[in-house]
């Protein structure tokens, strides 16, 4: 009778594993075809921009709206989750202190010619800090938790980390493809420690807004 039931308690046990795994495969392949969904969107975002923005390039308000509307409308509708709390905020504020530090060095050693957008400070902060915490909605919240589930936090981070570049690469071209990438994976960093998007979004955020002074 103990040999039976033991019998039976390894089968069911077995059982149990298959099922779990069978169910795992399938939420993995689910991930994947939502994740390839979104970066499709993305990518079409990414040229709506440049189209919209026309002549007026990266100084185009309009352009960075409606691309940022695009991103926080998916990151949205495919269930971004936003946690906020004191450890979160101090960890994006930190964020951006560590990503100003470098600003000045790279204008200097890239040669990159010094650039501030016409018009206000205040309507400029309004539009990039409504674009960066869309960026990151969607980067480092919906499309982050995605890549996660599939491959771990480490595709999660990388992941986002070039398509972070590659939406800058219209608007700053291939020359700062790099810096873009180290910015990308410091912010996927945060995001991973906080366990939420909104620290590198209040990063992103700051470091744009201190950008403006520090240019």
């Amino acid at each position: 009778m103990t040999l039976v039931s033991s019998s039976l308690r390894r089968t069911l046990v077995a059982g149990a594993s298959q099922a779990s795994q069978a169910r795992r495969r399938e939420s993995v392949a689910n991930g994947g075809s939502v994740a390839v969904g979104m970066l499709v969107v993305f990518v079409a975002a990414i040229i709506l921009r440049v189209v919209v923005a026309g002549v007026a390039g990266r100084d185009s308000a309009t352009a960075g709206l409606v691309f940022g509307g695009v991103l926080f409308g998916v990151a949205t509708a495919a269930g971004m989750r936003t946690r906020l709390g004191v450890r979160t905020m101090i960890i994006g504020v930190a964020g951006a202190v560590v990503l100003c530090a470098p600003v000045v060095v790279v204008r200097v050693v890239a040669d990159v010619a010094p650039h501030r957008p016409a018009g206000s400070y205040a309507t400029w902060a309004v539009v990039v800090c409504a674009v960066a915490l869309a960026e990151e909605a969607f980067l480092r919240g919906a499309l982050y938790s995605r890549l996660e589930a599939i491959g771990g936090p480490w595709l999660a981070v990388i992941g986002s980390a070039v398509c972070f570049a590659a939406l800058h690469v219209p608007l700053y071209g291939w020359r700062a493809a790099a810096f873009d990438l180290a910015v990308g994976s410091w912010l996927g960093a945060l995001r991973h420690l906080s366990g939420s998007w909104v620290a590198p979004g209040i990063a992103h955020a700051g470091a744009d807004l201190a950008a403006w002074w520090l240019r």
